[in-house]
């Protein structure tokens, strides 16, 4: 999609498919200096971050097995610190880890932020993700980060109409 990517400075030695991730093109070395010093302490144990030159245009915590609290905790932070930033913010989980992601984005201490973090968090369970990049790897150049909003799923707990 022509946009840079930001790995969390925690996960660089990692690898996906024999390659380490601070191999792989489009990775950004460093992050932005916009942001104050706490700012970027926090941005830079963001799993993933999608950039557009020094814009950043989505933030991503992924729970596959660590506690998913900490990566909400994370993009918490960074909206707190940055009240004007206004990006889409997912968690993406396995299946069976999506109803464990709605209750912790919607824990007391997340619920009173305003806008609360159901609002600002979105879904994105891996097997959507799977099945959306095996029909779109051949037109992803093409592709807008707001695709994202079309796979992803609102972390909002629907109120029960009695």
């Amino acid at each position: 999609m022509g946009l840079d990517v930001w790995v969390a400075r925690n996960d660089r030695s990692r690898e996906i498919r024999g390659n380490r991730f601070a191999d792989l093109a489009r990775i950004k070395k460093e992050l932005p200096l916009q942001f104050d010093e706490a700012t970027n302490r926090t941005i830079e144990l963001i799993d993933v971050i999608w950039l557009k030159g020094n814009a950043i245009v989505a933030a991503f915590e992924i729970e596959s097995t660590t506690s998913i609290y900490s990566g909400i905790l994370r993009l918490a932070d960074l909206i707190s610190m940055q009240p004007n930033l206004n990006i889409p913010l997912y968690l993406v989980a396995p299946d069976e880890r999506r109803s464990k992601v709605i209750l912790e984005v919607n824990r007391p201490v997340f619920s009173h932020l305003s806008p609360p973090m159901s609002e600002l968090c979105r879904f994105i369970s891996f097997s959507a993700l799977d099945e959306q990049i095996s029909k779109a790897s051949s037109v992803v150049r093409y592709l807008k980060p707001d695709f994202l909003e079309h796979l992803s799923e609102s972390c909002e707990i629907e109120e029960d109409q009695d």
